[in-house]
């Protein structure tokens, strides 16, 4: 009884996933009329009739038909229907797929209904051996590609007709991600294990795992988006055929290319064709329907290149891509080729994929069209390079330096402050050393929790008041921003000073200041961007040549809490004789309120924050030759009425011995690495501190609940 209850336990279960991979297509399908189903737009698409038709006639040739004395439904569909198994006989050629009025929707809907019953029947006798479940899986996965490829040929038949009709209500997939400039990801390079594992479905050609040298390299964590293809277009980037390889240059001329599939517009305005229908280009929104020779020209024009499969795949796996699998397919620069030891599977499913391992280049991910739950990180999709009618972006990558080996004689400046930070008694850490390429990203997403006031208060503080700093500023005036990061708030500010006519942003992070430096020169071509590579706490003295107006301090983000006292002082003074006589600055703090609100603020629900306190260890293991257990350790916010500041520490949850950089450090459980202070202040403290370091108040704004304030000091 044990045995038969398990395998009707798993026949149940295998019914469920086919009626719910099987139901997809034909929900797809509903509402289309026959003459939609029916119609082939070109020659790599196939219609919509012939997509719910092939992934039935898979089912049973692949599966049906190996029992013993299985009787076709109509031996005249494997003609009509099989796609290229050259070893199932002859076949309609891809560009005829169309031609086919017979049999009709109504009898292809039949046909896909009686295989139904048949696999339904098959499932509840239970699959025989391995060989049958790996082709029922395929088969489930043969299936939702297509779904795919229903999706993705709807789209390219419907943007044939001048009426420009919607296909459905709204895009599957939901809307576009909002496109984010998450910068960059750094690796080390090294010998790294791609490939599937064994573990779970995959396709032959993901397979077998196996090792691959990186050289060190550098991915961008978000997707190149329209924004940013409208630079490359407003810049020549189809007129100008260095930027090409020559088979794209070539493909260039041939279609006539000036934009993206499915762009229509000139100029400034573009819009672009979907399956709702058209829609107003978002410029922040993923770019997508690009070929494999654009997204290498693009590369080219930016500086970057494309990443190899690998690098893309090693990212992905340290999650380190933001909409990896659920936005575009993205190009990458590697031809797709056999992996060493690759095996095709038994039986006619060996010409699934192997005979296609030519002249063709691998996207890696998934899109929006991509039915759920078929993607992962080792999934390997091709396409030749001039194709364009799938869902097809990038993101870009470069080759990096390898990092210098870090002896205990020679340290670099974090390992070096990590091993003094932890000699310290109690155990200490400076906040400046969050902001490695993971941490960025990790308090970018603090900013938009709903628990984190502080940034969101700012930013509306200061664009109301920015006109008001603006006229205080007065012209070429000479912007600087201390600790400036990904210098967001800064456009706010520049946006209202036309004035402004250089920056000079100031950061320890030469990587977040070069992008950020970057951004600003091509949102203000005609702006003087002087970046400074340093600790904003010991600041160097400005460039030479700077225009002649007055200096600004800019320094927002209430990050003047996180000094102390006597750190606050000396900045403040410091940055008043860099600046010298007649400066003024701009000082963002937060303000004392309910411990309720603040502590909410620094340990979010979400564990959002606590991720970005540990993230400092994963930092000390990847630079530091540390061996912190993460697990090991908890986030705790404290808020320390008598300092008016909300701490976090890193608390010890046993007792432990850790190594740095060859030396141990020991924890008692309870023990902590203080990692930040953030000071809140009165409007009185503020005036006392600035009064101290030189400077006056010359006007506070003070925003709404949850309060934050801007102070205007004037040198």
């Amino acid at each position: 009884m044990n045995i038969a209850s398990r395998i009707d336990g798993a026949s149940r279960q295998d019914t469920d996933r086919y009626r719910a991979v099987r139901a997809r297509m034909t929900d797809l399908a509903a509402g289309l009329s026959a003459e939609d189903l029916g119609a082939q737009s070109m020659a790599d698409a196939s219609p919509g009739k012939w997509h719910l038709a092939h992934t039935s006639w898979f089912f049973e040739v692949m599966l049906l038909a190996r029992r013993p004395g299985y009787q076709p439904v109509d031996e005249r569909l494997g003609r009509l229907f099989n796609s290229y198994y050259e070893a199932l006989g002859a076949r309609v050629a891809r560009p005829n797929r169309g031609l086919m009025t017979r049999p009709s929707l109504d009898e292809v809907l039949a046909y896909r209904r009686e295989i139904d019953r048949r696999m339904t029947a098959f499932l509840g006798e239970g699959l025989e051996d391995p060989q049958e479940r790996y082709l029922f899986d395929l088969g489930l996965n043969h299936d939702q590609q297509h779904q795919e490829l229903f999706l993705t040929d709807l789209l390219h038949l419907m943007s044939c007709s001048p009426l420009e009709p919607a296909a459905y209500g709204a895009e599957p997939g939901g809307p576009d991600a909002p496109g984010a400039d998450g910068g960059w990801t750094d690796f080390d390079g090294g010998l790294v294990s791609v490939g599937h594992d064994g573990a779970g479905f995959a396709f032959d050609n993901e397979a077998p795992a196996h090792p691959v040298m990186l050289a060190p390299f550098r991915i961008a964590r978000s997707l190149v988006t329209n924004g940013d293809w409208l630079a490359f277009m407003a810049d020549g980037g189809y007129r100008r055929p260095e930027l090409w390889l020559s088979d794209g240059w070539a493909a260039v001329q041939t279609h006539g290319w000036t934009a993206p599939d499915y762009w229509r517009g000139e100029g400034d305005d573009w819009r672009i064709f979907t399956l709702a229908g058209p829609q107003a280009i978002d410029p922040h929104a993923p770019v997508r329907h690009v070929s494999f020779y654009e997204a290498d020209a693009f590369a080219r024009w930016s500086g970057k290149r494309l990443p190899t499969e690998f690098e893309w795949e090693h990212a992905a796996r340290q999650a380190a891509l933001d909409n990896a699998l659920d936005q575009v397919w993205q190009w990458t620069g590697s031809a797709y080729l056999p992996y060493p030891g690759f095996r095709a599977t038994e039986g006619t499913a060996a010409e699934y994929n192997g005979k296609f391992m030519a002249n063709q280049m691998v996207a890696r991910g998934a899109s929006r069209a991509t039915a759920p739950g078929h993607s992962r990180a080792t999934y390997r999709n091709f396409f030749y390079p001039h194709q364009r009618w799938q869902f097809m972006g990038l993101r870009l990558a470069e080759d990096a330096p390898a990092r210098r080996s870090q002896g205990t004689d020679d340290l670099e400046p974090f390992a070096q402050a990590l091993i003094e930070g932890l000699s310290a008694s109690p155990k200490v850490m400076s906040p400046k050393w969050f902001y490695d390429a993971a941490g960025s990203r990790l308090f970018e997403d603090i900013t938009r929790l709903p628990e984190y006031y502080p940034t969101r208060q700012e930013a509306a503080l200061l664009a109301e008041v920015s006109p008001r700093l603006a006229e205080a500023m007065g012209e070429d005036a000479v912007l600087v921003e201390f600790g400036s990061g990904a210098s967001e708030k800064t456009e706010v500010l520049l946006d209202a000073a036309p004035g402004v006519a250089a920056y000079v942003p100031i950061d320890i992070s030469e990587t977040a200041l070069e992008e950020a430096a970057d951004r600003i020169r091509a949102r203000y071509p005609g702006l003087d961007v002087r970046p400074v590579v340093g600790d904003f706490l010991h600041p160097a003295p400005l460039p030479q040549g700077l225009p002649g107006g007055r200096r600004v301090g800019f320094f927002p983000g209430s990050t003047i809490g996180n000094l102390d006292p006597q750190e606050a002082r000396a900045f403040l003074k410091d940055a008043r004789a860099m600046l010298g006589e007649g400066a003024l600055f701009i000082l963002g703090v937060d303000l004392v309120k309910d411990p309720a609100v603040l502590i909410a603020a620094y340990d979010d629900s979400a564990g959002v924050t606590a991720a970005f306190n540990l993230n400092l260890l994963e930092r000390a293991n990847t630079e530091a030759d540390g061996d912190f257990d993460l697990s090991a350790f908890e986030h705790q916010a404290l808020w320390n009425a008598d300092e008016a500041r909300i701490e976090m520490h890193l608390r010890a949850r046993r007792d432990q011995v850790v190594a740095v950089s060859g030396r141990r450090f020991r924890f008692r459980e309870g023990e902590t690495i203080h990692t930040e202070n953030s000071r809140k202040f009165t409007t009185e403290r503020v005036t006392e501190l600035a009064e101290s370091a030189g400077w006056r108040v010359r006007d506070l704004h003070v925003g709404p609940e949850p309060s934050v304030a801007l102070v205007l000091l004037g040198a």
